[in-house]
């Protein structure tokens, strides 16, 4: 069946890094388009990053822009959002999605964290 698994969320001072990877399994991961959503309490869900197939080409939302870098590795069907200078808004549950014509599929999400 279709899975995927968010990992490499946890705590971190302003500032700091952490690199969220999303493996997958029982879809064809290279025909999907991967993308990085956040949701922090009491806010709708934020589309943050998009990487296109061949992982080429990302689009990135304005709040992340410059400090947040997603990537893939179709071989290992796994998706990566590396996420650096992190501010206490970036404070969320991060959930990756597959998404492909009509076919959508959610990880569990992952939360982040920042706070000194």
């Amino acid at each position: 069946q279709v899975q995927l698994v968010e990992s490499g969320g946890g705590s971190v001072q302003p500032g700091g890094s952490l690199r969220l990877s999303c493996e997958t399994s029982g879809f064809t991961f290279s025909t999907y388009v991967m993308n990085w959503y956040r949701q922090a309490p009491g806010k709708e869900r934020e589309l943050v990053a998009t990487i296109y197939r061949s992982g080429s080409s990302t689009t990135y939302s304005d709040s992340v822009r410059g400090r947040f870098t997603g990537s893939r590795d179709n071989a290992k069907n796994t998706a990566y959002l590396q996420m650096n200078s992190l501010k206490p808004e970036d404070t969320a549950v991060y959930y990756c999605n597959a998404f492909w014509g009509g076919s959508s599929h959610w990880g569990q999400g992952t939360q982040v964290t920042v706070s000194s």
